[in-house]
């Protein structure tokens, strides 16, 4: 029997990220138009390319979740899937993979297929398919992995600070002067994600040294951290990463501690600068 996992492009993996573990991975992409241009968020995508891209339009930009399809495609590669999600609550991806699973079961009603609404995105995704991993490996069937799959991913925080409102502003989802204001005083805010995968803002700090402090003291506070893995994903900052990941070390008493470079669609969200963390 075949296993499968498999993700959207949310997850800043790229596609080979578990070479050599026997499982089949699969990256479904999201789509962001910038203009008259579409980038595909797959291996190939040139994400400066489009990030220059979206700094000099001056209009709105915008992401699509695949199609039912796509997803279908890779559920067809396994025996036994399971497919992790970006939140719901903020995009169509879950539920375009839940129509593609019920297509692929009514050609073969055999096979086993799960999809996980992950409640989060980036290094979110990320612990959770390693987790699947770790869970398949040790020769679960299929029930046990969904089921301690599901609840490790409702254990998961996700906390995140843009590196730039401009995007925010341009799709229509800050005020201008608000944007403006935000970025002639230099805040950073930080905010996570709630249990039902929609977004908070948790402080409002000036400065990305006062930003990184805020996430570390949120991190510490809400979870034991102890020995536990962090995904850190940026934007173009690896500086900023580099000094987030020092203080977790200090704080949190971990080191078991990933750095991945955002992909499109989590770069097109954050911005230039930005940084997500997910524990």
């Amino acid at each position: 029997m075949t296993w499968g996992i498999i993700s959207d492009s949310s997850c800043d993996l790229p596609s080979n990220a578990f070479a050599g573990s026997g499982l089949h991975f699969g990256v479904v992409p999201l789509k962001i138009t910038v203009g008259n241009n579409e980038y595909i968020d797959n291996d190939e995508l040139n994400v400066n390319t489009m990030m220059t891209d979206m700094k000099s339009y001056k209009g709105p930009s915008s992401s699509a979740c695949p199609a039912p399809e796509e997803w279908a495609k890779e559920f067809r590669k396994s025996d036994k899937t399971v497919a992790v999600t970006m939140t719901s609550a903020l995009s169509g991806t879950y539920n375009s993979a839940l129509i593609g699973k019920k297509m692929v079961l009514e050609e073969s009603p055999e096979k086993s297929i799960h999809v996980i609404d992950s409640h989060t995105t980036g290094g979110g995704l990320v612990l959770i398919l390693r987790k699947l991993e770790e869970l398949i490996t040790q020769g679960l069937d299929f029930e046990a992995v969904v089921k301690q799959a599901e609840a490790y991913a409702r254990s998961i925080f996700l906390l995140f600070s843009c590196g730039s409102y401009d995007n925010l502003v341009k799709n229509g989802r800050m005020s201008r002067i608000a944007g403006i204001l935000a970025s002639s005083l230099g805040i950073r805010a930080v905010a996570a994600n709630t249990p039902e995968g929609t977004i908070r803002v948790l402080q409002k700090p000036r400065g990305e040294e006062r930003a990184l402090e805020a996430i570390v003291r949120t991190m510490s506070e809400w979870k034991n951290l102890a020995g536990q893995p962090v995904v850190i994903s940026h934007c173009n900052n690896p500086v900023g990463a580099q000094r987030l990941k020092e203080k977790i070390i200090h704080v949190c008493m971990t080191t078991k501690i990933t750095i991945l470079q955002t992909r499109g669609l989590t770069s097109f969200y954050n911005d230039n600068g930005g940084l997500m963390i997910a524990f």
